[in-house]
């Protein structure tokens, strides 16, 4: 048996986090998989996982194994990629990490477009709102909704990006619409936890810079869309991602507040680790965003 057979074998079960939802993964035995990766220790001369009957862990060893390994796998699999892409032939399988909000939106039908588009690439979607680490857990790349900081990774650009704060027509009347980002302080407010600034909304103050204002309300929940639920139903008002809010803005149920006083500069990007060979696959399906958001913006 191989080395990269018992190592894929290896990598299989610790991104399944175990034997078993291992081989229902990639269809096969739990007993072959636990074959592959004991003869994987034995041939290096050191215990990579600690088993017991509920669960396992990695060693030092395994960690340390596990990190350069993928990397090599990736390296490999780049290179025959390389070598199809030439041919016409583009396939395989995309770890991709992707915020839930962005899954959860309109512009989340990129991902089945694509997918229906090259059906002999396997799209695997993981859903978490933090931000992963793609080399250390194993991920091709990340769709991440932010502006663009300093960082080790490649990242393209797919679409603009703001947040506004919005309201029902009938809360404003209410409570009048603020004048200042700091008239929010004595208003209700709802609260996406998801959003990285919590209760700490971030504005342009008066001399133009960055300033952040401490609010409060009836919910706080992380979710985008039980904030503009809330907001619907005149419980406060709320910072919302633009394509969460733009069917609600259209039809009038939703309004803005403070549009001058929003940061800009916020994006959605697709971000990938620095590698000698970027796999084709990842290329395909990045240029495909690219393309998909010039064709259809954030809907």
């Amino acid at each position: 048996m191989d080395t990269l057979t018992r190592m894929r074998a290896f990598i299989d079960v610790v991104e399944a986090e175990g034997f078993s939802a291992a081989a229902r993964k990639i269809g096969r035995s739990k007993a072959l998989l636990s074959k592959y990766v004991r003869e994987l220790e034995d041939d290096l001369g050191a215990l990579l996982l600690n088993r017991t009957t509920r669960q396992f862990s990695l060693t030092e060893a395994g960690h340390t194994y596990y990190k350069r390994a993928t990397e090599i796998i990736r390296e490999i699999d780049s290179l025959a990629e390389t070598v199809r892409e030439s041919s016409g032939d583009v396939r395989g399988r995309i770890k991709l990490s992707a915020p839930r909000t962005f899954a959860d939106a309109p512009i989340g039908q990129s991902l089945i477009d694509f997918a229906k588009a090259h059906p002999d690439i396997v799209l695997d979607i993981s859903l978490d709102d933090r931000f992963v680490d793609l080399v250390e857990e194993g991920f091709d790349l990340a769709i991440r909704i932010s502006r663009l900081e300093n960082s080790s990774l490649i990242a393209r650009r797919l679409s603009p990006f703001t947040v506004q704060v919005c309201a029902s027509p009938d809360l404003i009347e209410r409570t009048g619409a603020p004048k200042s980002p700091l008239d929010l302080a004595t208003m209700p407010c709802i609260i996406d936890t998801n959003g990285r600034w919590l209760s700490n909304w971030p504005f342009r103050g008066d001399d133009g810079e960055a300033i952040t204002v401490s609010v409060s309300g009836p919910i706080e929940v992380n979710s985008p869309l039980t904030a503009r639920a809330a907001a619907l139903s005149g419980l406060g008002y709320s910072i919302l991602p633009d394509f969460i809010a733009a069917p609600e803005l259209a039809s009038g149920r939703l309004k803005t507040v403070l549009d001058d006083r929003m940061l800009t500069g916020g994006g959605i990007f697709a971000v990938y680790p620095h590698r000698r060979y970027l796999p084709a696959k990842v290329r395909v399906f990045v240029d495909f965003l690219v393309q998909w958001f010039k064709q259809n913006g954030s809907r």
